[in-house]
């Protein structure tokens, strides 16, 4: 499962989560619990809404949250 924030034409960003990345010959994104980025409800969909589907004409770019899974990258530091 993966978590995206989702930029749309003229609405604010969508985060949700998908099964798989979309790729580039896909028409859509299905869009698991989509919410605001700061987690409440999108004003335009219902709250009892559990997926949506985004057409790509609409999205301006797609971001690719890091999950916890992924190692913490240390910077570098001084003595």
């Amino acid at each position: 499962m993966h978590t995206l924030l989702i930029h749309i034409a003229n609405e604010e960003p969508v985060m949700a989560e998908v099964e798989e990345l979309p790729l580039p010959t896909d028409q859509s994104i299905t869009c698991l619990n989509p919410r605001r980025r700061d987690g409440k409800d999108l004003h335009y969909v219902l709250p009892e809404v559990q997926s949506i589907i985004i057409p790509w004409h609409r999205v301006i770019f797609v971001e690719i949250m890091p999950s916890g899974e992924e190692e913490e990258i240390i910077g570098p530091f001084a003595d």
